[in-house]
């Protein structure tokens, strides 16, 4: 399986990171877009880096290469997913703007009906956002929101991040190791 995950600026690096770390373990090959307001996110945040961040995906993209790979329907992916997705990026994503090589995947993504995956991790929620998360889901995005659960009683940032990114990459058909789904029993 080949995936593109994109690092966009909206808070919540963490998430990517989990999500990252999974594939990897689960051998998916990814392609890496971060973009300059996710690096300037990272900086200020003091949480996970783009070291982290690219040490763990097969290759990594500059998002001011709209040559790239990614940036044409011929390279065959499984789809994409966008962790933490920004309201600027849905934006883009809703209204079809690519000006950066984040936004041009995913516009790919979508002219070539592969599975689209953006996780907001913004409140609240302005008239705005809620009507570009529709014309993306119009369009054949998935919308979630970076919004654990809680029936699993986690009793850590990381098994918080760990329900995320498991019920986010569900939408692909990856089962997480280690995720208890609602009414399972514990492995």
């Amino acid at each position: 399986m080949r995936l593109v995950v994109g690092v966009s600026g909206g808070s919540g690096i963490p998430y990517a990171l989990s999500v990252l770390r999974a594939l990897r373990e689960l051998e998916v090959e990814t392609h890496l877009i971060v973009t300059s307001g996710a690096k300037r996110v990272m900086t200020a945040e003091g949480g996970p880096q783009l070291a982290d961040l690219t040490a763990l995906a097969r290759v990594t993209h500059d998002d001011r290469d709209l040559a790239a790979s990614i940036a044409s329907g011929s390279l065959r992916t499984d789809g994409m997913l966008i962790v933490p997705c920004s309201a600027g990026t849905l934006a883009k994503v809703a209204g079809g703007f690519a000006d950066n090589l984040l936004a041009r995947a995913a516009h790919v993504t979508l002219k070539e009906r592969r599975r689209l995956v953006l996780v907001l991790r913004e409140d609240p929620l302005s008239r705005p956002m809620l009507q570009n998360m529709l014309s993306a889901f119009d369009a054949g995005a998935t919308v979630m929101t970076a919004s654990p659960g809680f029936y699993h009683a986690p009793d850590t940032v990381e098994k918080l991040l760990h329900f995320v990114t498991a019920r986010v990459l569900d939408q692909f058909g990856l089962d997480v190791p280690g995720f208890r789904r609602w009414k399972e029993a514990e492995a």
